[in-house]
């Protein structure tokens, strides 16, 4: 899963993209997991839930006229980047019950040193960091989770074509593909 995300993300030909992917890997991105507790709360998950939200993309590619590929990418592989953690410390850790056994309900837990910044906001700024965004793409890792984030009565009317799809995408694998049955 790896190699394909670094292909991926190589095919956009975005400067920087190699700094990008350095600071993935020393952030933990290819390791870290996609929550706590729901989709894919185990190593590896975050790569995997990326991955997926980008594929799914590319089966509705009748959907993507109008939506440049390299844009699709970046935003449907990074738009959870922030999940990986920031400053040097990971947004998820390991949570540890009172028997010092680790919890099979929850696995792991936000890190409580790392201030609370929406993870969305997280990976704009790590991203641009590394690579310039286009507004497109901003605009849809900010509302990638639509009527779900934050920020859902400045989004109301003002979707685009590929924060709707990369909403679609983020909704069907972690909703539908990713859950445990």
């Amino acid at each position: 899963m790896k190699n394909e995300m670094l292909e991926l993300l190589r095919n956009t030909n975005r400067l920087g993209i190699e700094n990008l992917i350095k600071n993935m890997e020393d952030n933990g991105f290819f390791t870290a997991p996609c929550s706590s507790q729901f989709h894919l709360c185990r190593v590896g998950g975050l790569l995997e839930h990326s991955l997926n939200v980008c594929r799914i993309g590319f089966n509705l590619s009748d959907f993507m006229d109008g939506i440049d590929i390299n844009s699709w990418i970046i935003a449907s592989t990074l738009h959870d980047l922030g999940k990986m953690g920031q400053f040097g410390k990971p947004l998820y850790t390991e949570n540890y019950l009172a028997s010092g056994k680790i919890s099979d309900k929850k696995p792991f837990e936000t890190n409580k040193n790392l201030l609370a910044i929406p993870h969305e906001i997280r990976s704009i700024q790590i991203a641009s960091q590394f690579i310039k965004l286009t507004e497109e793409e901003n605009f849809a890792i900010l509302h990638h989770n639509g009527m779900y984030g934050d920020l859902k009565y400045q989004l109301t009317g003002k979707e685009t074509p590929l924060q709707i799809l990369l909403h679609f995408c983020d909704m069907w694998a972690s909703r539908v593909m990713e859950v445990e049955k």
